[in-house]
């Protein structure tokens, strides 16, 4: 007859057994990543019932997307804008909800995306305003540049830089080559528009730039700021700041991650949604190894760099446009303010420096920095007032971000962004990167979580035989749509 003691082991093994084979009270999943396609996702799974813990390294969340109250009201450090205002914008029916106001910046045919030609104010290095009849008429030809490049791209079969097609166009179409003030002009609208792309336009595709959807509506500056947006979004779940991934490995049964000070985590799946520069560094090991085509898409896509340098002054001594901007010969040494007073009543100026000026003054002090900005504004307005406090972003060399937003590089296709969201066995992709439709927006971050918790739902649902297609993670919410109050330009 056996023991008391073998008949102890067995059922201690038999238990130990049932614990490793039996299903949790429901499926867990890890989201690595707080900006808004994490917490997207970390919503949308919590809200269909899963176990889910987010993972974010800094000490706070919003990734990208930062409010800073450093002057006393809220400041965006990073993204700022709605992209589109209208119905067909996923994000616009939560802000609308939170009765948040966006001051509106342009229309939907702006030729630069996010403010309409009349609302700048340029002058050129001797304090001299340009007459806004040449800011208009060269903007206007700026278009007509831009138009005439589709033509060199259906002549070409290989790709080049929107650069190199400019001055294609250019040579082919002296009518539009413009001298004098009215150059400088023009390669300050070049400037504005490698600001908008956070790079240079020696590297950014001309086969694929204007490929991103442009939503209906105008573009809305964030009055309040963001962080409303991400604090309801985050509100019950469970969320570990400063817990930087270090190594993500999968396996057949789920995933274990392992963060900086070595402590880890379970699950079923998780959710990548870590910025592009930082899966381009390599920070985070993978095991086994992402495969080849992960990780040339993950290579091959373009990250940029924009900062921001926000000066807060005590009075205001410019004038009442939208932005400020300084003409020059290279669009390197062009520059531009957005006046935070027009939309918020507060008296600010920010600094947007994108590319390799960027990157320049990112090697800087936050100080030297700050001074650099200001002297660009005396250039153009002498009698400028010092400014009383400011705030410098470094998303290039932040270790969190490596980077401001994904671009389309020269020579590499389109659908990079597509193959970056395909997931990986129980490993689900998301952030700007990873939207094919809206690269380098907030509302294509917010769209990546919700389409990568979707796609996590369904897959472990699959596994788990609980799967059930007529209860999507997110609903249908078009009864209650509502789009955010737009404050009328002034």
């Amino acid at each position: 007859m056996e023991s008391r003691n073998g008949i102890d082991r067995q059922l201690k093994r038999a238990s130990c057994y049932s614990e490793v084979e039996r299903k949790p009270l429901s499926p867990s999943v890890i989201v690595i990543g707080g900006g808004f396609a994490g917490i997207a996702a970390a919503r949308a799974l919590h809200d269909a019932s899963f176990q889910v813990v987010l993972l974010e390294s800094r000490d706070r969340l919003g990734g990208r997307v930062y409010t800073d109250y450093s002057f006393g009201f809220p400041v965006d450090m990073g993204a700022s804008w709605l992209h589109g205002v209208c119905k067909e914008n996923p994000l616009a029916p939560l802000i609308g909800r939170l009765g948040l106001p966006l001051y509106r910046t342009s229309g939907d045919n702006s030729v630069l995306y996010d403010h309409d030609l009349e609302s700048y104010a340029l002058f050129d290095t001797d304090g001299h305003q340009v007459p806004q009849e040449l800011v208009t008429k060269v903007g206007q030809a700026f278009e007509s540049i831009l138009q005439e490049t589709e033509k060199v791209r259906q002549e070409n079969s290989e790709d080049m830089s929107i650069l190199q097609a400019i001055s294609i166009v250019l040579e082919r179409r002296p009518d539009l080559r413009q001298e004098g003030l009215a150059h400088k002009v023009l390669q300050w609208y070049l400037c504005r528009m490698e600001g908008w792309f956070a790079a240079d336009a020696d590297t950014i595709s001309l086969k694929c730039w204007d490929q991103e959807e442009l939503l209906s509506g105008g573009h809305g500056l964030m009055v309040r700021g963001y962080l409303p947006v991400i604090n309801t979004l985050a509100k019950g779940l469970d969320i570990r700041l400063s817990h930087r991934v270090t190594k993500i490995v999968r396996r057949y049964n789920g995933v274990k991650i392992t963060v900086e000070n070595g402590k880890t985590f379970t699950a079923d799946a998780a959710v990548v949604a870590v910025p592009l520069g930082v899966l381009k560094s390599n920070s985070i090991k993978f095991e086994p190894r992402l495969p080849e085509w992960k990780e040339a898409a993950i290579a091959d896509l373009g990250v940029g760099t924009e900062n921001k340098i926000a000066l807060h002054f005590d009075k205001v001594f410019w004038p009442n446009v939208e932005f400020l901007g300084v003409v020059s010969p290279t669009s390197y040494g062009c520059s531009y303010f957005l006046n935070l007073h027009k939309a918020t009543g507060h008296p600010v100026l920010v600094y947007m420096p994108a590319g390799r000026l960027a990157h320049d003054i990112g090697k800087m002090s936050d100080e030297a920095a700050a001074n650099f900005a200001f002297l660009q504004l005396k250039r153009i307005l002498p009698d400028a007032c010092e400014p009383i406090q400011h705030l410098v972003s470094h998303w290039g060399s932040d270790v969190n971000s490596l980077g401001s937003y994904s671009y389309d590089s020269v020579g590499k296709p389109h659908n990079l962004y597509e193959r970056l969201r395909i997931p990986v066995d129980n490993l689900f992709f998301a952030g700007e990167a990873t939207s094919m439709s809206y690269p380098g927006t907030v509302h294509g971050a917010f769209s990546t979580g919700l389409m990568a918790a979707e796609d996590c739902r369904m897959r472990v649902l699959e596994r788990y035989g609980e799967l059930d297609l007529f209860h999507p993670v997110m609903g249908d919410d078009s009864t209650s749509v509502s789009v955010p109050l737009l404050i009328s330009r002034m």
